[in-house]
């Protein structure tokens, strides 16, 4: 990676936007209620939508190029329209049942989004390790 300013820049950004995606997909999944979950899950998925900008930025701007900067802005695509179909579903499961009722998620071991065991699907810890090899 060249070693100047905006390269540095774009990569602190990429590895902020992209654990913060990861961390608030956490927080979602320990929600108080429905439309807390709808919020955190929300916040994910500015957090990845921002880790795809700084992804497509790094491309552009050629501080990074080849198939792998390709396939995390693929995954990070992916990870939107996942989060965004768990928003749209959980709001629609939300105005079904016509009240704002408790929700506790049960507890699930930690797998990734979207509960995929890592490395067979997308990830968050996908898109820290592109973050990692676009410093390399």
């Amino acid at each position: 990676m060249p070693d100047d300013i905006a390269a540095k820049h774009i990569t602190r950004q990429l590895i902020r936007a992209a654990t913060g995606g990861g961390s608030n997909y956490e927080e979602a999944r320990g929600a108080e209620s429905r439309a807390d979950f709808i919020h955190k899950v929300g916040v994910a998925n500015k957090e990845v939508r921002e880790a795809l900008y700084w992804l497509r930025l790094a491309k552009e701007a050629e501080v990074r190029t080849g198939e792998g900067i390709e396939r995390l802005v693929d995954e990070a695509d992916q990870l939107v329209a996942i989060l965004t179909s768990s928003i749209r579903t959980a709001k629609l499961n939300e105005s079904r049942s016509g009240a704002r009722e408790s929700y506790v998620a049960e507890p699930v071991p930690f797998r990734g989004i979207g509960n995929r065991e890592p490395g067979t699907g997308v990830g968050n810890s996908q898109l820290v390790t592109g973050a990692n090899a676009i410093t390399e």
